[in-house]
């Protein structure tokens, strides 16, 4: 994340926090990332960065070794530390200058975050450096290439299948991908809607703060529930992402997993 004070009070402004209106779609999104990365976090020890208000570290901590969860906002991860207690380590850090030596981790994850960072670059290597051989960075991203995409406020720089393959084999990191939520397999409701979002974006009539998406994603979702403080509470069934290409652009999916692997 940024560091600028002005961009940490922005940052609560567009983190999920537990109690908020969220859609269903949204709510199964933040689920399901967490539970592709069990098969990698397994056993191990696990940092999420930017992990926000936190709501899959208690997931995360049934599947590994060790878990801690970090972010740059104070705000934001007061409501971790209120869901959690004692029983998550939480860290405030910049996920760009990460406070562990190296190979500390199996795993490190960045979901949904990616494009808020001033220089991805130095995150990707951060992280690596702090991977053990063997271990894996898991970025979840919102994919940049469907044509509908709507940037979020205050956002860097946004990554498709192509760009995260890059900047994982720039530093040395050997890169699988997947996409989940096939936009051609959405509701009626989504599929008409499309163009109607498009030109909204074009027109900067998007509204920039969550409190302020609510009425748009009644209008897109339809039913609305309660981002949880942790997903533990509110279990969902799995759906798996398929494999994609890491040399074209995906136009099908909403996000894009990425699992690269440190090999030496």
């Amino acid at each position: 994340m940024p560091s600028s004070d002005s961009t940490n009070a922005h940052f609560a402004d567009v983190t999920e926090l537990g109690g908020q209106k969220i859609s269903a779609e949204q709510l199964e999104r933040t689920c399901n990332r967490y539970y592709w990365a069990t098969d990698f976090v397994k056993d191990g020890d696990v940092l999420e960065a930017a992990c926000g208000a936190g709501q899959g570290l208690g997931y995360l901590a049934q599947h590994a070794r060790s878990v801690t969860g970090g972010d740059i906002s104070a705000e934001v991860m007061g409501r971790a530390q209120a869901t959690y207690g004692d029983t998550i380590d939480l860290k405030i850090f910049d996920a760009t200058m990460i406070p562990w030596p190296d190979g500390s981790f199996d795993a490190v994850l960045l979901f949904e975050a990616i494009y808020y960072l001033p220089d991805a670059d130095a995150f990707v290597s951060e992280a690596r450096r702090v991977l053990r051989p063997g271990g894996h960075l898991l970025i979840v991203t919102a994919n940049k290439d469907l044509y509908d995409f709507t940037p979020s406020p205050y956002s860097t720089r946004y990554f498709g299948t192509r760009e995260l393959a890059g900047i994982c084999g720039k530093h040395g990191l050997e890169p699988q991908l997947w996409g989940y939520l096939d936009t051609t397999k959405v509701s009626l409701r989504q599929r008409i809607l499309r163009p109607v979002k498009l030109i909204a974006s074009r027109l900067n009539l998007i509204p920039g703060s969550m409190a302020g998406k609510v009425w748009l994603k009644k209008l897109f979702f339809g039913s609305m529930t309660e981002m949880p403080g942790s997903i533990l509470d509110t279990p969902h069934p799995y759906n798996p992402p398929e494999p994609i290409s890491t040399e074209n652009p995906d136009r099908r999916h909403k996000v894009i997993y990425c699992a690269a692997q440190r090999k030496e």
